[in-house]
C-alpha cells in the first residue's frame, strides 16, 4: 500500500511538473510581412526578441518577411542578418548588376551605345517585364544559404519556415515550404515591375504580398501557440502622397490587405508596427534609419516579450557559415533549342569535376546573364557522393528583336540620335545582326552582323559610314589640306568602311582577330571650290589584325583594372584618285591602366603610339590628335590642350594620366595631363625619347547618367595662346 501511495505521488509529482513545463514553454511563431526596404525593421526586432531572451519555434515571412525570416531560419542571428544588408549593394541588385568583365566585346559595346533597349515584336514595341530578373539578388541569396542547399523540406531547417507567393494568373496565394530555399524567397519577394515573376511547378509566381502580407494562419497551422507579428505595411497615403510610381503600386496592393490585416491583427498576441511611414519600399539607403524603428517598436512591447522569454537564458548564437568552396562533379543543363551545351558551357569559367568558390559560379551565371539570350537562370545542388551536380535551369528568350535607343552631342559630330535595331537568330544559331543609324547633324550608320561561336573561331561582316563638316586650322597643313596663303579651310569628310573578320578568345581574355577591309574616302572643300573641291575621293583595300583585352569596370570612369589595344593593317591597293598611293602598313597600340588609390580617388594611366612603315604612306591616313569626347575613328586620338584636329603625322607617341574623384554617387571632378610627339618618321632614330613637343592639360567634371556620362572639360596648353572647352553628352558613337 505504501509502495502504491508513494508511485501515486511521484507520478502526480512528474505529472503536474511537465504539465507546468508545457504552459511554461508555449510554441512561439514569428510573422514578417512585406515592405520592400521597411522590412528592415525585422531585423531592429529579431534584435530585441534576442535581447529579451525570446526563442522562435516556426516562421512564416511574406516578400522581405520572407528574405529575413529566411535567413534567421537558416541559422543566422540577427547580428549576422544586419551585416549581410550592410554589405549589400542595393543599387546592383534593384539593376541585377552584371559586372563589365562578365561580358565579351560585343556585349561590352552594346551597354555602353544605347540608354534604352525595349522589345520589337511583329512592329510593335513591348517593354521589359520588371527592372530585373532578380538574378543578382538570387546569387547572393543562395551563397550565404550554402549550408542549407541540400535542404529540400523547410521544416528541416533549424527554425521551422515558410513564405507566400502569389500565382499571377490566378491571384492566389501560394505557401512555399519546400524546394530550394533561395529560389522560394526571390519568388516571395519579386515586387512586380522591379523583379521579373519566378516560374515554379508550371505556376509563374510575384510577391507575396499581392495575395497575402501577413500569413498568420499559415504560421498557426505549423503548430504555433503564440503569434508575434511584425507589420511593415503602409496605410492609405492621400493624393498628395500618391507622387512616385513605387508609392502608386504599394497602394494597389495595399488596398486589398488593410481590410483584411484588422482581423488579423486581432489574432496576433503580440503586434509590433514600427513607425515607419516616412520610408518607402525603395529606401535601401536608410536601412539603419529603418532597422532603429524596428528595435523601438519592438522596445515598446518589451516586458510582454520579456514574459516569453527562457528564464534560464536563450541566446541565438552566430551561425558558422562553411567554407564556400564547391566540388563540381557534373553539369547538368536543361534542355535548350538554340543554343548547344557546349556554348552553355563555354560560358562558365569551370568544367565538371573543378572545384569553384561561389565567385567562380557567380561569374558563370553572370556570362550567361549578359548574352540577354535567357529569360531564366536559375540553379540548384544535388548531394552526390560529398560532391555537387550543378543543376542549370535556363528558359530562352522568346524576343529576338530590339529596338534601341542612344543620344549623344560633342563637338566634332555634334548632336546625334542613335536607332538601333537588333535581330538575333537571323540565319543561324548564335548570330546577331544589329543596325545603327544615327540622325541629326552628320548622318551616319553602322551594320554588324556575327556568329558567335565562343572560344572558337567566330565571323563577323561590319559596313559603316561617318561624316562630319569641321575647319582645319593650317597647322595641320602636313595632310595636304590646306594650300598655301590660306590659315584654314572647311573641310566635308565621309567614311565608307566594310570589313569582313574571323575572331576568336585567346587565353580566355584575350580577343585576337584578323580580317580584310574596303574603304571610301571622301574629303572636300567648298573653300577650294575655285581650284579643285575634291581633295580625295579613293578606295582602298587592305588586311588587319587586332588583339584586344578590357577588365575596366567602367569604360568611362574606371575605378581598377587595365585595357590593351592593337592592330597592324597593310593598305595594299587603291584606285589612287591623288595618284600618289602606293602600299604601306600602319601599327599601333592602345595600353590603360586605372587603380583606387584611396577612397573614391582614382588614377588612370594611358600609353599609346603608332607608325606608318613600308613605303610612303597616304597622308590622309595619319594619326590624328586633338580634342576630347568624340568616338574616335580611323587614327583620330583625343588630345588636351589643342582643338579636334589639330596635330597630325605618320606617327606619334603620347601619354596621359587623370586623377578622378568621385565628389558624390555618380558625380566625378578630374584632372587630367598628356604629352605626345608628333612627327613624320619619329620612331626612325631616338629622338622620340626626348622632352614631349606637345602637352596639355583639362580640368573636367563628369556626371554617369542612363543616356551616359554628361562631360564637361576645360583644356588648355602652354604651347598655344588659346584654352578649349568641350563638352560631351552621352555614350560615344
Amino acid at each position: 500500500m505504501k509502495k502504491i501511495v508513494l508511485f501515486s505521488f511521484l507520478f502526480f509529482t512528474f505529472f503536474t511538473s511537465f504539465s507546468q513545463d508545457v504552459v511554461k514553454k508555449p510554441k512561439i511563431g514569428l510573422v514578417l510581412s512585406g515592405g520592400g526596404a521597411k522590412g528592415f525593421a525585422h531585423i531592429g526586432v529579431l534584435k530585441v526578441l534576442e535581447q529579451a531572451g525570446v526563442k522562435i519555434d516556426y516562421i512564416g515571412g511574406t516578400s522581405m518577411g520572407a528574405v529575413v525570416g529566411g535567413l534567421y531560419a537558416t541559422g543566422y542571428s540577427a547580428a549576422q542578418i544586419d551585416s549581410i544588408f550592410k554589405t549589400t549593394n542595393f543599387d546592383k541588385l534593384l539593376q541585377d548588376f552584371i559586372p563589365r568583365s562578365s561580358k565579351n566585346f560585343y556585349e561590352k559595346r552594346n551597354d555602353e551605345l544605347y540608354a534604352v533597349v525595349l522589345p520589337f515584336n511583329k512592329f510593335k514595341i513591348g517593354i521589359p517585364e520588371a527592372l530585373s530578373k532578380g538574378l543578382y539578388n538570387y546569387n547572393l541569396l543562395s551563397s550565404i544559404t550554402r549550408d542549407v542547399r541540400y535542404v529540400r523540406d523547410f521544416n528541416k531547417l533549424k527554425i521551422p519556415f515558410l513564405c507566400i507567393a502569389t500565382n499571377i494568373e490566378t491571384g492566389e496565394e501560394v505557401i512555399l515550404n519546400k524546394g530550394n530555399l533561395a529560389q522560394d524567397m526571390i519568388a516571395s519577394s519579386a515586387f512586380p515591375s522591379l523583379f521579373s515573376p519566378v516560374e515554379m511547378d508550371g505556376k509563374l509566381l510575384i510577391d507575396g504580398g499581392v495575395a497575402n502580407n501577413y500569413p498568420i494562419e499559415a504560421v498557426r497551422k505549423m503548430g504555433a501557440d503564440i503569434i508575434i507579428g511584425v507589420d511593415v505595411q503602409d496605410g492609405l497615403l492621400n493624393r498628395k502622397d500618391l507622387k512616385e510610381a513605387t508609392k502608386i503600386l504599394g497602394q494597389i496592393s495595399a488596398l486589398q490587405t488593410i481590410e483584411k490585416m484588422k482581423m488579423k491583427i486581432e489574432d496576433t498576441n503580440i503586434y509590433i508596427k514600427p513607425d515607419i511611414k516616412d520610408y518607402g519600399v525603395i529606401s535601401f539607403d536608410k536601412g539603419q534609419e529603418i532597422i532603429r524603428k524596428g528595435e523601438e517598436a519592438a522596445f515598446s512591447v518589451y516586458e510582454q516579450l520579456k514574459k516569453l522569454g527562457n528564464k534560464e537564458g536563450y541566446v541565438k548564437n552566430n551561425l558558422k557559415v562553411s567554407n564556400d568552396s564547391l566540388q563540381i562533379k557534373c553539369i547538368n543543363i536543361s534542355s535548350l533549342n538554340n543554343y548547344t551545351q557546349s556554348y552553355i558551357k563555354g560560358k562558365l569559367p569551370f568544367n565538371e569535376g573543378s572545384k569553384i568558390s561561389y565567385e567562380d559560379l557567380r561569374e558563370g551565371i553572370d556570362n550567361l546573364n549578359a548574352t540577354q539570350n535567357f529569360s531564366i537562370i536559375n540553379y540548384s545542388f544535388e548531394e552526390n557522393n560529398s560532391m555537387d551536380d550543378l543543376k542549370l535551369n535556363l528558359v530562352e528568350n522568346t524576343n529576338r528583336t530590339f529596338l534601341k535607343f542612344g543620344l549623344h552631342y560633342d563637338d566634332l559630330f555634334k548632336s546625334g540620335v542613335l536607332i538601333n535595331l537588333t535581330q538575333k537568330k537571323t540565319f543561324f544559331k548564335n548570330d546577331i545582326a544589329s543596325l545603327d543609324i544615327v540622325l541629326g547633324d552628320n548622318i551616319r550608320y553602322n551594320l554588324d552582323y556575327y556568329i558567335d561561336n565562343g572560344f572558337y573561331w567566330s565571323f563577323g561582316f561590319k559596313s559603316q559610314y561617318n561624316q562630319f563638316n569641321r575647319n582645319v586650322a593650317k597647322e595641320i597643313s602636313n595632310l595636304n589640306l590646306v594650300p598655301s596663303g590660306l590659315n584654314a579651310i572647311n573641310i566635308d569628310f565621309s567614311d565608307f568602311t566594310n570589313q569582313a573578320y574571323f575572331q576568336t578568345i585567346f587565353a580566355q581574355k584575350f580577343l585576337i582577330g584578323l580580317g580584310s577591309e574596303l574603304k571610301l574616302l571622301h574629303i572636300s572643300s567648298e573653300t577650294l571650290a575655285n581650284s579643285n573641291p575634291i581633295i580625295d575621293k579613293s578606295s582602298y583595300i587592305s588586311l588587319f589584325g587586332y588583339m584586344k583585352y578590357d577588365s575596366f569596370d567602367n569604360k568611362y570612369f574606371p575605378k581598377k583594372g587595365w585595357y590593351f589595344s592593337s592592330n597592324i593593317q597593310s593598305y595594299l591597293f587603291s584606285s589612287n584618285y591623288t595618284d600618289k598611293f602606293k602600299p604601306f602598313s600602319i601599327a599601333k597600340a592602345d595600353l590603360g591602366i586605372a587603380k583606387t588609390i584611396f577612397n573614391k580617388a582614382t588614377i588612370k594611366f594611358q600609353a599609346e603610339g603608332g607608325l606608318s612603315f613600308g613605303k610612303p604612306s597616304i597622308s590622309f591616313f595619319d594619326f590624328v590628335l586633338g580634342g576630347y569626347g568624340y568616338n574616335a575613328i580611323n587614327n583620330f586620338t583625343h588630345f588636351y590642350g589643342y582643338d579636334f584636329l589639330s596635330l597630325a603625322a605618320n606617327s606619334y607617341l603620347k601619354v596621359a594620366g587623370t586623377l578622378d574623384y568621385e565628389i558624390y554617387k555618380k558625380n566625378h571632378v578630374n584632372f587630367s595631363a598628356n604629352f605626345a610627339n608628333v612627327k613624320d618618321d619619329l620612331f626612325r632614330s631616338v629622338n622620340w625619347i626626348s622632352v614631349p613637343k606637345y602637352s596639355g592639360y583639362a580640368i573636367g567634371y563628369g556626371l554617369e547618367t542612363i543616356i551616359g556620362p554628361v562631360e564637361i572639360k576645360h583644356s588648355w596648353s602652354p604651347e598655344t595662346s588659346k584654352g578649349y572647352t568641350w563638352v560631351s553628352v552621352g555614350f560615344w558613337f
